[in-house]
């Protein structure tokens, strides 16, 4: 089988996981409309999936490096499937938040599952970049799925029946796939223990993502806000920004392996960290449309290689397998995104949503400096 079909199968995987989570976030307004919850019930309701997340990540791990990333992506796209359809047609709270608990603990064991594949693709390629590309399928994913989550929204399609539609899509490009993975990992270990201590390296690669996916969380999060208390931009122009950062987030990651392969992950992860903090200050200290706008797409240029480089050179440890890496750099990683929206917040109600800002802009400087310490 040439490694081309490994890489097609494994891409198509990212663009199925994509499809699912964006799909989901596509009717989260019809979910709290049916549900009759407020914004801050929500909140609540959707710590689950987090949650979900954060207690299987060292699960995801130990079961790829014991079992094969094989077995797990697809086990765990079939749970992801049957958790975004139990999203749909729940009908009470006590439905919904299992269902998303269940939501994050198959999108977790997707990630570090189909990541380790991803890896194994990479090492047919003589360890050529083209983990950034994987990602940029997840990318590109989003868009379709908020496009048909419009059309499904235009035409009063329930979410139930709208999950069922995706779920079935999901399902049959499994089926399609699955035959062509990667069979075999780098040292796979019936053994293995569920913890293991990170080395140094993966430590630094987690800082790494760490700071990057605190940039990555608050612009998920915040650049909408942003756009309506500090540009005070029309509402048709307050979502401008968010899209800006995502449409140049997965249009650089399609040429981020190019480039990692001219210049080097280490040199790509440094000027990454200096875009990232260079949008953010052009938005920061010129807060006007055209300059924010400018600075947004910047800083979806900046965010776009890091994380995929990261998890690349996590894969190749010396350490520990393929898996467990993952998920050790994947756990630090994590804490970032899900610490830095809440952290704005804090910050910004103690000065103001600009100095947030700012301080997300030395996040990105710290992406470059940790990077310059750290083999990549």
């Amino acid at each position: 089988m040439s490694r081309k079909t490994h890489r097609r199968a494994v891409g198509a995987l990212f663009f199925l996981l994509g499809l699912c989570f964006a799909s989901w976030a596509s009717r989260i307004p019809s979910v709290q409309q049916k549900m009759g919850i407020s914004e801050a019930e929500l909140g609540g309701v959707l710590l689950a999936i987090p949650l979900g997340q954060l207690l299987s990540l060292p699960l995801a791990g130990w079961l790829v490096a014991k079992e094969g990333s094989r077995k797990v992506v697809l086990g765990g796209v079939v749970l992801y499937a049957v958790a975004l359809v139990g999203l749909g047609w729940a009908s009470s709270l006590y439905q919904l938040v299992p269902c998303l608990a269940l939501f994050g603990i198959g999108g977790n064991l997707t990630n570090i599952s189909v990541n380790t594949q991803a890896v194994g693709v990479e090492r047919l390629y003589q360890h050529r970049p083209i983990m950034a590309s994987f990602h940029g399928l997840w990318s590109l994913a989003g868009f379709v799925a908020a496009a048909v989550g419009s059309f499904m929204i235009g035409h009063a399609v329930p979410p139930g029946v709208h999950f069922v539609f995706i779920a079935l899509f999901i399902l049959v490009g499994l089926a399609v796939s699955a035959g062509f993975t990667v069979r075999e990992d780098s040292g796979v270990d019936p053994n293995q223990p569920i913890f293991v201590k990170p080395d140094k390296e993966l430590l630094g690669l987690g800082a790494i993502a760490f700071c990057a996916l605190i940039c990555e969380g608050a612009m998920f999060d915040w650049s909408g806000v942003y756009f309506k208390k500090v540009i005070h931009a029309d509402k048709d122009w307050v979502g401008a920004g968010y899209t800006a950062f995502m449409s140049t987030m997965a249009a650089g990651r399609f040429g981020a392996d190019w480039l990692a392969h001219r210049l080097g992950p280490k040199r790509v992860i440094q000027l990454s960290g200096l875009l990232t903090a260079t949008g953010l200050s052009i938005a920061v200290a010129w807060p006007t449309l055209p300059t924010a706008l400018l600075g947004f797409l910047l800083v979806g240029f900046g965010t776009s290689a890091v994380v995929p480089l990261v998890y690349s050179a996590a894969g190749k440890s010396s350490h520990m397998s393929a898996g467990m890496a993952l998920a050790a750099v994947s756990t630090i990683g994590f804490f970032g995104f899900l610490l830095g929206p809440p952290v704005i917040g804090f910050v910004a109600g103690a000065t103001s949503l600009r100095v947030s800002f700012a301080l997300i802009a030395v996040m990105g400087l710290a992406v470059s400096a940790v990077a310059s310490r750290v083999r990549v």
